[in-house]
C-alpha cells in the first residue's frame, strides 16, 4: 500500500488529498508514470489550505458562509464536491456527524475562516477532531495503517478499492485474498472501547490475551460521545471479533467494530 488518498476532479484539474508529508514524493511518482498525456504534476501543499467543518449544522453553516445551497451540500456523498470561491467543498468521512472539507488557496484561508465563524462555526481542538475520526472507525495513513498494510486489513474495500479496473499496485494481492482467501486477512484494524483509567496507554502499546501478544494500539483518544477512552488498533485475525476482550497493560479493551 502506497497511501490512502482522495481524488477530486474539475475542469482541467485533478487534486489528490494525501497524508501529511507525502505530497512531494507522490507527485514525483505520478510524474514518472506520465508518457504521452499533456499534463503536469506538482505538489501544491504550500499553495492550498484545508478547513474541516463537522457538526449537525455543518452544511447550513458552510452554505451561509460561502453562498452555497445547503440542501445540495447535505445531499453530497463522500467524496463528491462542489466548487466555490477558487476552491471546493467536499463531503468528508471520518466523523460520527456530517463532515466537510473546504479546500481553498492559501490566500483565501483567513477570509473563509472569518466567514465560517460569522456563520456560527467554532474552532475545535485537533484532539477532538482525532477523537471523532476514531469514533467513526476511520484509520489514518501513517498512524493506523502504513505501507506494510494490505488495504483489506484497514477496511478499505468499499471505500477505496476497485474490483473491476485494470492493473494497479497491489492488485494481485487484493484479488488473491478476495477470490482465493474468501476475503480473510491475517490481521484487521479494529475499533476498541477501553476501561476508564487516569493514564491511558500510548499508541504502540501491545494488546494481549492470556499473556499472548495479539496486536497493538495505534491511536488512543477520549471519546466526547461516550465520555470514556476509545482506540484504533491492529489485531490478529482470530482475535479481531466483536466483543473480544483484550488487555492493554492494566487496562481492558473490547473490540467494538472494524475500520472503514
Amino acid at each position: 500500500m502506497i497511501t490512502d488518498l482522495e481524488i477530486h476532479a474539475g475542469a482541467g484539474w485533478v487534486l489528490a488529498r494525501v497524508a501529511p508529508g507525502l505530497a512531494a514524493s507522490l507527485a514525483s511518482r505520478f510524474d514518472q508514470l506520465i508518457f504521452s498525456e499533456d499534463v503536469q504534476v506538482a505538489d501544491v501543499s504550500d499553495q492550498t489550505s484545508e478547513i474541516r467543518v463537522v457538526g449537525g449544522r455543518a452544511a447550513e453553516v458552510i452554505a451561509e458562509a460561502l453562498a452555497l445551497d445547503a440542501e445540495h451540500l447535505g445531499r453530497l456523498v463522500e467524496p463528491a464536491h462542489v466548487e466555490c470561491a477558487g476552491g471546493f467543498v467536499a463531503r468528508s468521512g471520518g466523523a460520527p456527524l456530517p463532515a466537510y472539507a473546504i479546500v481553498v488557496p492559501v490566500d483565501r484561508l483567513q477570509i473563509v475562516i472569518a466567514s465560517l465563524e460569522a456563520s456560527g462555526a467554532v474552532e475545535i481542538s485537533p484532539a477532538l477532531d482525532d477523537a471523532m475520526r476514531v469514533e467513526a472507525g476511520r484509520p489514518a495513513f501513517g498512524v493506523d495503517m502504513t505501507s506494510d498494510t494490505i488495504p483489506l486489513e484497514a477496511g478499505l474495500l468499499e471505500r477505496a478499492i476497485s474490483t473491476t479496473k485494470g492493473c494497479y499496485v497491489g492488485q494481485e494481492i487484493v484479488v488473491r485474498i478476495l477470490h482465493r482467501g474468501g476475503g480473510r486477512v491475517a490481521r484487521r484494524v479494529v475499533t476498541l472501547a477501553l476501561d476508564e483509567n487516569p493514564e491511558l496507554p500510548a499508541a504502540g502499546a501491545a494488546l494481549l490475551t492470556g499473556g499472548r501478544e495479539v496486536g497493538m494500539l495505534t491511536t488512543v483518544v477520549r471519546s466526547p460521545l461516550r465520555g470514556s477512552p476509545i482506540a484504533l488498533g491492529v489485531v490478529q485475525r482470530d482475535f479481531a471479533v466483536l466483543d473480544q476482550q483484550l488487555d492493554a497493560g492494566a487496562i481492558s479493551a473490547r473490540v467494538t467494530g472494524f475500520a472503514q
